[in-house]
């Protein structure tokens, strides 16, 4: 399996672009946005490479993660938003009063238009679920792929947090919970030093040494090893 990066939005996230089967694949952290000049650079993708969305997961709801909803939702209407219930009051009618709090908080307040009213979620990532528990019918057509991909509850950057991980193929998408050799900031919204750190050794505890790791930021595809 060979997932593909995008950087998008603001602050330069790692949109991954996951394969399943034929040319079905999930978008995990849509970023790209008309206010970076970029928001056609997943569609783009997609339509280049023939391939078909099948959902949007976001591994955690903060502005520069989701600026790509609105868009995307557009453009693929029928394909559902997933993220954790404890983050999904960052999307929605109503994104734009938490995400606002957040950005006036950066100094980037000018940014809360691309991030307000964004789409509801049409689904929520569960702890130990697999993102196949996360339809309520196989109309994709990929659950025996969608099955590979366990949730794993990661809270800390956010109430929310989660990572994505395929054992057999030994693939860790973190959002922010971990990059290399660090992990993600405690200080906004939701977060918690002490939270995340109990997630960091949950992780340990569950993910193989030699995982590849996809953060939601910089170096992406270094071994879990390297930082446990």
């Amino acid at each position: 399996m060979e997932v593909k990066l995008l950087q998008t939005g603001p602050l330069g996230v790692n949109t991954v672009i996951v394969p399943l089967r034929e040319n079905k694949v999930f978008i995990v952290d849509p970023a790209a946005c008309a206010y970076c000049d970029d928001e056609h650079i997943i569609s783009r993708f997609m339509a280049q490479n023939n391939l078909e969305p099948v959902a949007i997961v976001l591994t955690h709801g903060h502005f520069d993660h989701v600026a790509g909803l609105t868009f995307l939702s557009k453009t693929y209407p029928d394909i559902p938003i997933i993220i954790h219930r404890q983050d999904a009051e960052m999307i929605g009618a109503d994104s734009g009063r938490l995400q606002g709090m957040m950005l006036r908080q950066m100094g980037f307040y000018d940014f809360v238009e691309a991030v307000s009213n964004l789409p509801e979620p049409g689904a929520f990532l569960e702890d130990g679920k697999t993102l196949a528990d996360c339809f309520s019918s196989d109309d994709t057509g990929v659950k025996d792929s969608l099955s590979l991909w366990k949730v794993i509850h990661t809270p800390g950057h956010t109430k929310g947090s989660c990572c994505l991980y395929n054992e057999s193929e030994k693939i860790l998408i973190s959002g922010d919970t971990l990059f290399y050799q660090s992990w993600g900031r405690t200080d906004l919204y939701g977060g918690s030093e002490a939270e995340i750190q109990q997630s960091l050794r949950k992780l340990a505890k569950t993910v193989s040494k030699d995982t590849r790791v996809y953060p939601g930021h910089e170096y992406s595809g270094f071994l879990f090893s390297d930082n446990f």
